[in-house]
């Protein structure tokens, strides 16, 4: 059974770092189309980050382009989510998503069959 494990979250001040993970099971994450999401309170999930096979090709949101890393490490069977200069708006639930090749659309929530349960990040001004 393929699941996603997410951790790493937390509450920080404006301007601080995270690093998100999600341990994948069940599954090679390598060969997968990986992407973090965000839910911000009251809001509709939005697609933050994605990787995507079989070079690794990584897209961004414009919100979080420069200031977010997403990788994946193959040993481990995780894809990460390095979060820099945090800001307030990026509070929300984080949740990884994982989808066989083809992936129709990376950025479209509906597009992955795989999700974790989320891990809260709070953003303080």
């Amino acid at each position: 059974q393929e699941r996603l494990a997410e951790s790493g979250g937390g509450s920080v001040e404006a301007g601080g770092s995270l690093k998100l993970s999600c341990l994948a099971s069940g599954f090679s994450a390598s060969y997968y189309y990986m992407a973090w999401f965000r839910q911000p309170p009251a809001k509709e999930r939005e697609w933050v980050a994605s990787i995507s096979p079989p070079f690794d090709r990584r897209m961004y949101s414009d919100s979080v382009k420069g200031r977010f890393t997403i990788s994946r490490d193959n040993a481990e069977n995780t894809l990460y989510l390095q979060m820099n200069n945090l800001k307030p708006e990026d509070t929300g639930m984080y949740y990884c998503a994982a989808e066989q090749p083809p992936c129709r659309a990376i950025e479209d929530r509906y597009a992955y069959h795989t999700w974790g349960q989320g891990t809260q990040v709070t953003v303080s001004s």
